[in-house]
């Protein structure tokens, strides 16, 4: 008899990185390691792992929305009917990917799945589609962010337009997004696209980077397609969303305003990719059971009162947290690090708009970038209970302070990793694997 010794060979650059994501696991360790680590000894795991999905690869990238926007497009798909991967951490560099598929190929590097659903990084998507190329992509926004990595945010255009054009099956566009929008984006492209976006009632509560910054008032887009159109909202939680000449009412469990553009980005996805097979009350009822992801509205119970992790990385989505999240009732406290993942520049705070925190002040300022913060809020002439640069210790005498009062941290994205380890202590707090 004679072997196929090809087929035999055990892949042991698997094996070895599952072993690494175990002892890393146990150790507390976060993502990067076992996905830096396969990088390495195997540069062409991702590629064979993803290669032979039915539905193929999606891709989401953009400034604002990743996480939260990924997360309703896998509970959509998964209400389909459909076997997704997604790297659930929203470790969204490529290493990440890797890491959350050693965590769900077998022994030999197969991947039991329909679908992967995938956040990247605008940077690193780029690389990911020089080797892999999505069938789908979603592009969600262009917002002044971490320019000392991407640059000015016409780079950042042209990192997501790269995404676009190695896309085969379809691309999803903000429309309200006049980069994404532009002759010069989107003419370029060979898939078909679709877009989404708000009604113009609701422009003023959308800005794109542009309009927040020049104080001048948004115009809806002409470009249409067969849109998902956010018709109105009722309340902070609830929409209609319109496509295909009718509506439907939709209630969100998540909260803040920006969560109800993500969902409707998340339905126009979810649309290209089921085309004629979509359940569309499946669909909604999805969507409509939907919870927030870990540190992007997550409430964690501690003590019987509810802390409200809230992550902010630019100027316009700390602008749609404070007008998402009244203040009135609670504990207001504020982390901001500068580590890689953060962006070391964090002039970005002058462009925000404290206003809303005047009346009842911050608790509690905490961070690598605790003086920074403050000085800012002084500025607005915003009133500080307490700083305290020490994660930890900021979030213990928060909560000591505060015992019969809900809280609510507005967070960089590594301080926001940093309070989730410290609550999971003394709290339930979810695991994300």
């Amino acid at each position: 008899m004679r072997y196929n010794w090809n087929y035999m060979k055990i892949p042991y650059s698997v094996v070895a990185g599952k072993t690494i994501k175990r002892l890393a696991s146990l150790r507390g360790g976060g993502s990067a390691l076992p996905g830096l680590f396969i990088e390495k000894i195997d540069p062409g795991f991702v590629g064979r792992a993803l290669k032979e999905l039915p539905k193929g690869i999606v891709i989401v990238s953009g400034t604002n929305g990743k996480t939260t926007t990924t997360k309703m497009i896998v509970e959509l798909l998964e209400g389909q009917g459909l076997k997704v991967f997604t790297n659930r951490t929203g470790s969204n560099f490529v290493r990440g990917v890797a890491a959350a598929l050693l965590g769900e190929v077998d022994s030999r590097g197969k991947l039991d799945a329909d679908i992967a659903i995938l956040e990247l990084d605008e940077a690193h998507a780029t690389h990911f589609v020089k080797h892999i190329k999505p069938n789908y992509s979603l592009l969600l926004n262009v917002m002044r962010d971490q320019l000392d990595r991407f640059g000015e945010i016409d780079s950042t255009a042209k990192l997501l337009q790269t995404i676009a054009l190695a896309t085969s099956e379809g691309v999803v566009i903000n429309r309200d997004d006049p980069r994404l929008i532009s002759p010069a984006f989107t003419q370029t492209l060979t898939a078909p696209v679709t877009t989404y976006g708000v009604s113009e009632q609701l422009m003023t509560q959308f800005p794109s980077d542009d309009t927040m910054r020049s104080k001048s008032q948004p115009v809806a887009s002409d470009l249409s397609h067969d849109d998902t159109v956010l018709v109105k909202i009722t309340d902070s939680a609830t929409a209609t969303i319109g496509y295909s000449g009718a509506t439907r009412d939709v209630t969100l469990q998540l909260r803040g305003i920006y969560n109800i553009q993500n969902a409707v980005g998340a339905v126009a996805l979810c649309r290209a990719v089921m085309g004629k097979s979509l359940n569309e009350p499946a669909m909604l009822r999805s969507l409509a059971a939907v919870r927030p992801a870990f540190g992007r509205g997550e409430s964690i119970s501690v003590e019987g009162q509810p802390v409200e992790l809230v992550l902010v990385k630019n100027p316009s989505g700390f602008r749609l947290s404070l007008s998402s999240f009244a203040p009135e009732g609670y504990a207001t406290m504020i982390a901001i690090n500068d580590s890689y993942a953060d962006g070391r520049d964090m002039s970005w705070l002058w462009d925000v708009d404290f206003e809303s925190l005047a009346e009842h002040g911050v608790a509690m300022i905490s961070g690598v970038r605790t003086y920074d913060m403050a000085l800012r809020l002084q500025y607005d002439e915003i009133s500080i209970d307490d700083t305290e640069p020490q994660l930890a210790k900021a979030l213990h005498n928060f909560i000591a302070t505060h015992p019969d009062k809900p809280k609510r941290i507005f967070c960089s994205y590594t301080a926001m990793l940093s309070l989730r380890r410290t609550l999971s202590k003394i709290a339930d707090v979810e695991k994300i694997r």
